[in-house]
């Protein structure tokens, strides 16, 4: 049976080879092949058996198997030959179709926030959403770069706007105004801030344009420079910080090549209507540690360092157009003297450390409680040029600056951190304590009483990054430093400090 069969496999496989040979020397005949296949197959079928019936069936599908991978092997060749000078620019013409997806879906998302952002701005502005003041409808914006900047330079037709103070505040001072804000606070806004807490925020707007409110949640750092806003007659604007911000761009916007529109950010609206206005205007930068503010924040940073305040301009396009926004000067936009930039920044996980970069340059407030009730009589709103405010903060430093005697024991203080904690006031510090000293001195404090809240939010502040656990006794000499220079009962808020630093290095 199977000596059959195998006779029967050499004379078809050596009936094969001939026939591939034949193939390859142009004599091969497909009929007559076959016939000799047929002729084989009824030479020795009789003999199979059962045995060889089951090679013979296995040959036959292996048979097929193969001429089978190798047509399939064949047409794959063909099809990548065919098709290759095709493929990269097949691909690339998938990947700009992609593309122009994902933008025309951007564009989409941007016309529904603009449209929203609109609506908004429509409500506070008294105007009818997507109507202007000048019968100008959104169909001549629509081709406008900067549309949300244009419906601010349409909300003010006249220009630049005039604020007057009410008739029972034409000439009221810096203790009158601290006064005011907390009464106002209280009887409209059910929020409750001491005497020093005023005092502290107004004397930081004199001493800088970057205002730091930090500590736990709840305690009210947001809430005091929307109350500032509502209490100037000019409502804050609240910009939520997000942690993906890396650049100016998140905060300024950016210029879209595929809309040919710029993204325009709240930031970047508020900073530009305050260009029209006359008044105190307040950007929030509500937690703004959720990212690292030397990233996003730095290019003001640098700016508010300029003493020519004339120099303190942001770039925004490189190719300005006739009909860009009203404000602009060759795609620049330079930043108002009556802003006030006030972050809010939580101490928490979930916040980045604020580095001495960006304290160095601001003031801050800390905020470790809530405000205790109290009662107030009712206080209405006060509107107020900047100017006047400005003037005021002007005419605090030349009739309280810091006396001689003072700046020396200050000098003495000083030397003693530097010779024990190897930390030093440095120039831009001393400078905003010659700043912010008298105006808090003009807002109803004591000289040593702005020392001593600066020496606490700008020196002993650094302490926290120390190792405080082996300093324990140069602290204390600390302590005895101030009672032997301003006195035992003097410095309270820096001596609490020491005291909870202490604690720390237990």
């Amino acid at each position: 049976m199977s000596t059959t069969y195998f006779s029967f496999l050499y004379e078809v496989l050596l009936s094969f080879g001939t026939n591939v040979g034949n193939m390859f020397k142009g004599r091969f005949d497909l009929n007559a092949d076959f016939a000799n296949y047929h002729q084989i197959y009824l030479a020795y079928a009789g003999g199979f058996g059962i045995g060889g019936w089951i090679f013979y069936v296995l040959m036959i599908l292996l048979a097929i198997g193969i001429v089978g991978s190798i047509f399939a092997l064949l047409i794959y060749l063909i099809r990548k030959l065919m098709l290759r000078p095709k493929t990269k620019k097949g691909e690339e013409e998938k990947m700009r179709r992609e593309i122009e997806r994902l933008n025309l879906e951007l564009y989409d998302a941007i016309r529904e926030k603009d449209k929203i952002l609109g609506i908004k701005t429509a409500e506070r502005s008294g105007l009818t959403p997507g109507v202007s003041t000048e019968g100008e409808g959104d169909a001549d914006l629509s081709n406008a770069r900067f549309p949300r900047l244009l419906q601010v330079d349409m909300k003010y037709p006249n220009g630049v706007t005039v604020t007057e103070l009410p008739d029972d505040a034409k000439d009221i001072d810096l203790p009158g105004i601290v006064e005011r804000f907390r009464n106002f606070a209280c009887s409209q806004m059910k929020l409750y801030y001491t005497l020093d807490t005023c005092r502290h925020f107004f004397a930081s707007m004199g001493a800088g344009k970057l205002i730091i409110l930090e500590g736990i949640s709840g305690t009210g750092k947001t809430s005091l420079p929307y109350c500032m806003g509502r209490f100037f007659h000019n409502g804050a604007n609240i910009c939520s910080v997000q942690p993906s911000w890396r650049d100016r761009s998140e905060l300024l916007g950016y210029y879209n090549e595929f809309t040919h529109k710029f993204t325009e950010t709240e930031f970047l609206r508020a900073i530009y209507e305050a260009t029209y206005r006359d008044d105190v205007v307040f950007v929030v930068l509500d937690e703004m540690n959720l990212a690292r503010v030397e990233y996003y924040f730095a290019e003001f940073l640098s700016i508010m360092e300029m003493p020519n305040t004339q120099e303190w301009i942001i770039n925004l396009i490189s190719d300005p157009r006739e009909d860009d926004p009203k404000h602009f000067q060759n795609g620049q936009l330079l930043i108002g003297q009556n802003i006030f930039f006030v972050g809010t920044a939580n101490n928490d996980d979930s916040t980045f450390t604020i580095t001495d970069k960006v304290y160095d340059r601001a003031m801050s407030l800390f905020f470790d409680n809530k405000g205790q009730p109290f009662e107030a009589p009712f206080t209405e709103a006060l509107p107020m040029p900047y100017a006047y405010l400005e003037n005021l903060f002007e005419q605090a430093r030349k009739d309280h600056p810091i006396s001689e005697e003072t700046l020396a024991k200050f000098a003495q203080l000083d030397d003693f951190v530097i010779d024990h904690f190897k930390l030093a006031f440095g120039n831009r510090i001393m400078k905003q304590i010659q700043r912010f000293v008298p105006c808090y001195v003009g807002c109803g404090g004591t000289e040593v009483g702005g020392l001593d809240y600066l020496f606490k939010v700008k020196i002993l502040k650094k302490f926290e990054v120390l190792n405080v656990g082996f300093l324990k006794d140069e602290l204390l000499l600390l302590d005895e430093e101030l009672t032997k220079l301003f006195g035992k009962d003097e410095f309270p808020l820096s001596r609490e400090k020491i005291r909870t630093l202490i604690k720390m290095s237990k």
